[in-house]
Formats: C-alpha cells, sequence, structure tokens
C-alpha cells in the first residue's frame, strides 16, 4: 500500500499539469486569433486550480493508476480538464483558425514532454540522493501521459483536438459532414477504449515519440 501511496504522489504533479495545461493552451491560442471568451471566463491561467476536472483530473487517473498498479500491467494513463470555452465564430479566420486553436493543446503536451525529458537528465546528473530518483520517476510520468494526451488528441475524431484540425483542413462541405461525428465521438472513443483498440492504435506512434526524446536528451 506504501508502493501505491508513493505512485500516486509521484503521478500527481505530471498528470494534472499535462490535463491541464493542455486546455490553458487552447485558451491562449484563441485569445491569439480573435476569441476572448476564455479569457473572459477567467480560463487562460497556468492555475490549474482553474482548469480541474474532479473526475477527469483527479478521479479516473487514480482509478488507472491504481488498476494497473494491482494488475501488475501498463494501463493507458490518461484523463480531462474541464474543457476551455471556445467561440469558433468570433475567431478572425474561423475556419483557418481552428486548426490553431486546437493544435495548441497537442502541442502544449509535447512541449511538456520535452521538458519532463529536460528534468530526467537533470536527476541522470545530479549526484544520487534523496530527491534524484522521485524525479527521474515523477519524469518518467510526465513524458509518458504528455505523450499519450498528445496521441489521443490528435486522432482525427471530433471532438479531440485532431477532428477539429480535420475539420479545418478538408473542403467546407466534407468538413460540415465530418463535424456531425462529434455528437457520436465519445461513445466511438469509449468502445475502442474498451476493447484495446485504442491502445492497440496509440502505443506505436507513443513509443516513435518516447523514442525520439529519448534519442534527442540521449537517455538512459
Amino acid at each position: 500500500m506504501e508502493n501505491l501511496v508513493q505512485t500516486i504522489c509521484i503521478a500527481a504533479l505530471p498528470v494534472i499539469f499535462a490535463i491541464t495545461l493542455h486546455e490553458a493552451a487552447h485558451g491562449y491560442a484563441a485569445r491569439h486569433f480573435g476569441d476572448p471568451t476564455a479569457w473572459q471566463a477567467g480560463r487562460i491561467t497556468l492555475n490549474p486550480l482553474r482548469h480541474i476536472d474532479p473526475v477527469g483530473t483527479l478521479l479516473v487517473p487514480a482509478i488507472i493508476l491504481v488498476t494497473s498498479y494491482f494488475a501488475a500491467g501498463s494501463a493507458l494513463l490518461f484523463g480531462w480538464a474541464k474543457p476551455v470555452p471556445v467561440s469558433f465564430g468570433r475567431l478572425r479566420n474561423p475556419k483557418r483558425d481552428m486548426l490553431w486553436v486546437a493544435a495548441a493543446g497537442p502541442l502544449a503536451n509535447f512541449a511538456m514532454a520535452l521538458g519532463w525529458a529536460a528534468l530526467f537528465k537533470l536527476a541522470e546528473w545530479l549526484p544520487p540522493n534523496l530527491y534524484t530518483l522521485p524525479l527521474a520517476k515523477m519524469s518518467v510520468t510526465g513524458i509518458e501521459i504528455n505523450l499519450v494526451l498528445m496521441v489521443l488528441n490528435l486522432l482525427p475524431l471530433p471532438p479531440l483536438d485532431g477532428g477539429r484540425i480535420a475539420v479545418s483542413l478538408l473542403p467546407m462541405r466534407q468538413a460540415m459532414q465530418f463535424a456531425q461525428l462529434e455528437r457520436w465521438g465519445f461513445p466511438i472513443l469509449l468502445v475502442l477504449l474498451f476493447t484495446g483498440i485504442l491502445g492497440t492504435i496509440l502505443w506505436p506512434f507513443v513509443a516513435l515519440f518516447k523514442n525520439l526524446i529519448i534519442f534527442l536528451f540521449q537517455l538512459n
């Protein structure tokens, strides 16, 4: 039980920041492209407390961590924050700018994965002490959760970010038809998750980006 508590404590910070700063990035991008909705709602902030969803940010990741701990397996750790309000009609060029607003979240996750990789490298360089091992473990979790969220959100399925990017890139007629999938997006995602198909799709891409980070930072 003590090891489980340690696991949750080590994972808490990377998980919370990975999920909440993903949403904050959408708000920053939306304001940059002309939509102040998130700013007016007080959601353009790096304060995680403004973005935490009790279920998606805390409960679901905790359940996944506990389940994977007792099952001694590697579960697909993910979650979600309170969605940042974006009024796409208020963007200066809604169809074009939608791409950048949607892409901001996954890009934030990739930037955080790089940041955690730098911290892991720091833990390698520092003389072994009371903090280096927890820092290394926290950094590994930070890299993995951010890469999972990045790849997951880039799936071309509305309302995921990849779905909105696809809507932005498609011709108007096809974009409107494809956007109709949004009401079915979450049920489809749940089916993919519980059948194991989602993990089969995601893990090769997560592994690809993880190997890229290992190569860039020369991690052991």
